[in-house]
């Protein structure tokens, strides 16, 4: 047996406190493409007001296990459930389908592929709350939100292109927002933007997380970010989850030799890139 597997069964069971103190409990997920298992009998449990980070390398499984999460991929077996309710079966009409998208939001990667290009922030911001709440005060919504992101009413007319990355990454932010939802996936939310602004925007989340009850699921391959923004983690390898438990103890002694290997991968005085290569050959 593993010597992790008793952890990865207690993240399997991981609702073991009860569904219903979690916001987020997805259990035994699979997906496969072809001859490819994706995603391999995942399991993890997110309470409110929690943080938990997936990391792994490309093809580890995180994003479309993300995505799975948020329901732009459909799991083969698995089940996803959102304050105790299962997000497996979908239901038919606007209502179910507004009211399903308000659970889960994602913020990706490049917020200027998921901003339109013609659309100033308040109008993105309005186009949101109106769609899902059409009978509340928008505009000051709008402006609690912008706020909230750390922007003022001064970015309100700007489109996209005339902001910064960071600048972009918190008006994603703020329309994820927007619509209130019980679990915000940040995929690699802070991977494109600079050192600083990163940090920047870590705090933001950071803030935002005291302010409210919402739960943070971060997909990432940066343990710096794990390290300063989750409480839990969960680490994959094709497709399947190797370790998991609280960030501080599997990052200060990893007990799956792929955790060793991630963490032995970043650079630092004394680093020797052939060992790591070797050491991953092993694997």
């Amino acid at each position: 047996m593993p010597e992790n597997a008793e952890i990865v069964e207690n993240v399997r069971h991981g609702e073991s406190a009860g569904t219903a103190e979690n916001v987020l409990v997805v259990k035994g997920l699979r997906r496969t493409f072809g001859a490819v298992r994706a995603v391999d009998d995942v399991s993890f449990a997110l309470p409110p007001g929690g943080s938990l980070g997936i990391v792994g390398e490309s093809g580890s499984g995180k994003t479309t296990t993300a995505r799975i999460v948020v329901g732009l991929e459909r799991a083969d077996e698995g089940e996803v459930l959102v304050r105790g309710r299962s997000r497996t079966v979908r239901g038919r009409g606007r209502a179910h389908r507004l009211a399903r998208a308000r659970e889960v939001q994602m913020v990706f990667q490049d917020p200027l592929l998921s901003l339109d290009p013609r659309t100033s922030v308040e109008a993105a911001l309005r186009e949101t709350l109106r769609l899902h709440f059409p009978d509340r005060d928008h505009t000051g919504r709008i402006r609690e939100l912008l706020d909230q992101v750390g922007l003022g009413t001064h970015a309100a007319q700007a489109l996209p292109r005339q902001l910064s990355g960071g600048q972009r990454q918190r008006v994603a932010i703020a329309r994820a927002l927007a619509v209130e939802p019980a679990v915000l996936v940040l995929d690699e939310a802070v991977a494109a933007l600079d050192v600083s602004v990163q940090a920047q925007i870590l705090n933001l989340l950071a803030d935002i997380r005291e302010q409210t009850s919402i739960g943070y699921l971060f997909i990432t391959h940066d343990l710096g970010v794990v390290r300063c923004v989750t409480d839990e983690v969960v680490v994959m390898r094709h497709g399947a989850v190797v370790e998991a438990g609280a960030t501080a103890e599997v990052l200060a002694a990893p007990r799956h030799p792929y955790t060793r290997l991630l963490l032995d991968s970043v650079p630092r005085p004394g680093w020797d890139p052939e060992r790591i290569a070797a050491a991953r050959r092993a694997l």
